[in-house]
């Protein structure tokens, strides 16, 4: 993976479209530790924006145990055809560790992120996040780097499911994202030269399916669409992706999970 890419954006998130840990569930805690282990194979690598792969199929691994409302999240991410080094194809294992509670009709979650990056710096990140138990789950994040790639990732997302046919639900997602960076220099684009950078940035469209096997298993297939939603965006998107003149990305897989 290209050390520049990681420059465009603070950090890189564990999950591409939406971080499970932070989707706007509620957080129960429960009598006994639980685990969900998962496996996605995915078209393209797509993260704020950022083209972290071209024309390969990524697979991402996950694990996550949970107690009493704390989390400990251990992700990667293998490219099978890396565009830049092909000697690298694992590129990147992230550390989460979070606690969310309920209070009233809001759910709130607060955590960090510890970023392993092959061909990049490693970074840390702090966030904190509250959703509205109600129609669509409005949900605000907000994200702090304060290591590497210092600045401010912030998120508003809505989403929501619908009964198709017994435990399968058909599943929409929308989420809007503002980028301020503490210096414009991290940025991929070379025309920002200024000593910050602040503009919307990209945005997500999702659908996919959530398919129960059985009382562990769980089949999703998914499908993303990301854009820039700036002039500002759209030159930072296209100078970091691989042919220089992408700015929007359609793509998607499926993911296996086994939660117990």
């Amino acid at each position: 993976m290209k050390k520049v890419a990681r420059k465009l954006v603070i950090g890189v998130a564990a999950t591409g479209v939406c971080f499970s840990m932070l989707s706007g569930a509620a957080f129960a805690e429960e009598d006994k530790p639980t685990a969900d282990l998962s496996v996605g194979v995915l078209s393209q690598y797509i993260w704020r924006g950022q083209e972290l792969s071209k024309d390969s199929m990524v697979v991402q691994p996950s694990m996550t145990v949970g107690y009493k409302g704390f989390s400990a999240n251990l992700w990667g991410n293998y490219d099978t055809d890396p565009y830049v080094d092909d000697t690298h194809k694992w590129t990147e294992t992230d550390v989460t560790l979070s606690y969310g509670w309920d209070m009233g009709p809001m759910s709130y979650s607060v955590g960090y992120i510890y970023y392993a990056l092959d061909s990049a710096e490693d970074s840390q990140e702090f966030f904190a996040s509250a959703a509205w138990n109600t129609l669509l789950t409005p949900t605000l994040t907000v994200y702090r780097d304060t290591d590497y790639y210092p600045g401010w990732y912030t998120t508003l997302g809505i989403s929501h499911s619908f009964a198709v046919q017994g435990d399968i639900t058909l599943d929409l997602g929308a989420q809007v994202s503002y980028l301020k960076v503490d210096e414009a220099s991290t940025l991929e684009d070379p025309s920002n030269t200024n000593d910050a950078y602040s503009n919307f940035h990209d945005g997500v469209l999702s659908v996919g399916l959530t398919v129960p096997v059985n009382k562990y298993i769980t089949i999703t297939p998914k499908l993303n669409y990301t854009f820039a939603l700036s002039n500002d965006a759209q030159d930072v998107m296209r100078a970091g992706s691989k042919d220089g003149n992408d700015d929007d990305f359609l793509y998607g897989g499926v993911t296996m999970s086994m939660a117990f």
